[in-house]
């Protein structure tokens, strides 16, 4: 039994993300404030806000994140700690499509993470 859950497990986890129907990629910095500014972005564990002033503030699997960001030749370019793990500056594109954000590291080659906008 235990194998029927590993193996479920490791399909979960290799399945690919539900494609967004129309992505449209913010080029500014203020689409881009005007999609985010007073908003919750949440992905499963993971709650963050994007502030005008250049602070990123929320929670990642039970941790604080602390970050800051710019905008920076048509990308969002951020750094961030979640607990005791930092991430270093990464520039991405983002794009939207209605609820949904996604950004996508290393100046778009890179991994993607999608968002809900609330």
């Amino acid at each position: 039994m235990s194998l029927r859950i590993i193996a479920l497990a490791a399909l979960v986890a290799l399945a690919p993300l539900p494609a967004l129907a129309e992505l449209t990629r913010i080029t500014d910095r203020a689409t881009f404030l005007s999609t985010v500014q007073g908003r919750e972005l949440s992905r499963l564990g993971v709650s963050l806000q994007v502030s005008p002033n250049g602070s990123i503030v929320g929670r990642a699997l039970g941790r604080d994140v602390t970050g800051t960001w710019s905008w920076e030749n048509g990308m969002f370019c951020r750094t961030l700690d979640a607990g005791d793990r930092q991430f270093a500056r990464n520039c991405q594109v983002v794009s939207v499509e209605g609820s949904s954000i996604r950004f996508h590291a290393d100046q778009g080659t890179g991994d993607i993470a999608d968002f809900r906008i609330r």
